[in-house]
């Protein structure tokens, strides 16, 4: 029986100064930071408009034991969290950190692809909250995954979470960018990952009014680009930088 297609729903930053990332993607993004309570006294909220979008916290003890450095993770939304991890397990994934609960959020865990690359699941306490608007400002507008081998990790994802998909784009040496869906439109891609990165990673693209107002920003608040700024089909402009803290992260708009 065909899986109900289920996709990135939440995105997290962990990082080495919460404040200071604050400060850097309310400047950035046009978020506006909220404390959240609870057992997660240094977590961060980040609103757009009136509706939370991402989350920011401290790097966890046991990622740090790993070495992990500041890095944008996203959550995919699970109908059964459990079923999904030994779902996983038995594809080739892997575990960081087994199901558990967080009293009045979900229930999650932390896994990664058989490749390598992290990301939670969640099964979150209540109803899904209705889809936000394509290139809605301080949403996330683009999802990319720079695999090792990036035919095996569609198989890996259409197969766990019944991704399909879409039309692909021949990018000559950079290989095929593979457009993914878990229902409706497109909403990311697959690709081989390029030489010069040395792992592969999701990268997540949150949307700004303008690029080039946005890339000022980025400078001037300590922020780094990685590439120049770059047209894409259908008109829209993506640049990719790095925050203070060293977490990589993308900007996708309509117009320069």
């Amino acid at each position: 029986m065909p899986k109900t297609p289920r996709g990135f729903f939440w995105y997290e930053l962990i990082t080495t100064d919460v404040k200071a990332a604050e400060a850097f993607y309310s400047a950035v993004v046009g978020w506006r930071g909220e404390a959240f309570g609870g057992q997660f006294m240094n977590y961060i909220v980040m609103n757009a408009a009136d509706r939370g979008a991402a989350g920011i916290m401290e790097i966890p003890d046991e990622a740090k034991a790993m070495g992990e450095g500041p890095t944008w993770l996203g959550y995919i939304r699970s109908d059964d969290v459990d079923a999904a991890v030994e779902s996983l397990r038995q594809a080739g994934g892997k575990v960081y950190r087994e199901p558990e609960d967080i009293p009045k959020i979900g229930r999650f865990a932390v896994v990664a692809d058989p490749q390598g690359v992290a990301f939670m699941l969640m099964t979150p306490n209540g109803p899904d909250q209705p889809p936000v608007a394509a290139g809605t400002p301080g949403h996330i507008g683009w999802h990319e995954l720079l695999a090792v081998d990036d035919k095996s990790a569609f198989d890996f994802y259409a197969g766990q979470f019944g991704w399909t998909k879409g039309d692909a784009m021949d990018m000559g040496e950079m290989g095929t960018y593979q457009l993914v869906a878990w229902g409706g439109e497109p909403a990311g891609a697959i690709m081989a990952k390029p030489a010069y990165v040395p792992a592969p990673y999701w990268q997540f693209y949150f949307n700004v009014p303008a690029l080039d107002a946005a890339i000022e920003t980025v400078k001037a608040q300590g922020g780094t680009l990685l590439f120049e700024p770059m047209e894409v089909p259908g008109g829209s402009w993506i640049v990719q930088g790095k925050d203070p803290q060293g977490a990589i992260f993308a900007l996708l708009a309509p117009k320069r």
